[in-house]
């Protein structure tokens, strides 16, 4: 009996793999061997990264939040202790935003703390 390979699928797979690495560069675009470990790699990568924006969203928030409470004399950790002292439950992301854009509702956020 003849070897079945199911070259439809086969096919298919290779097909797929190849428009991933479609703008890559050199042999990475269009030899199979080559392309597949570029583009595995570059999923790895991918995978990685999407865990790591988070935390560098939230270092920079942080440091934004830092920054805008150092203006009215607290530091970041006082600042974060009095907001949950005080029940205001607004997270890092907002706060960033409100410290940057809107200075004002930041200070009477700070200046609730602060009592």
């Amino acid at each position: 009996m003849p070897r079945s390979v199911n070259n439809s699928a086969s096919k298919a797979r290779r097909k797929k793999v190849l428009k991933h690495a479609k703008g890559y560069w050199g042999r990475r675009k269009n030899v199979w061997t080559v392309a597949k470990n570029a583009v595995e790699k570059g999923w790895t990568y991918a995978y990685r990264d999407r865990k790591a924006k988070k935390r560098e969203f939230r270092k920079l928030w942080i440091q934004r939040i830092n920054a805008g409470v150092r203006e009215y004399g607290l530091s970041y950790s006082k600042f974060m202790g009095g907001l949950r002292e005080s029940g205001i439950e607004i997270d890092r992301k907002v706060l960033a935003d409100l410290a940057m854009n809107h200075p004002e509702a930041f200070k009477a956020i700070v200046d609730k703390v602060k009592k």
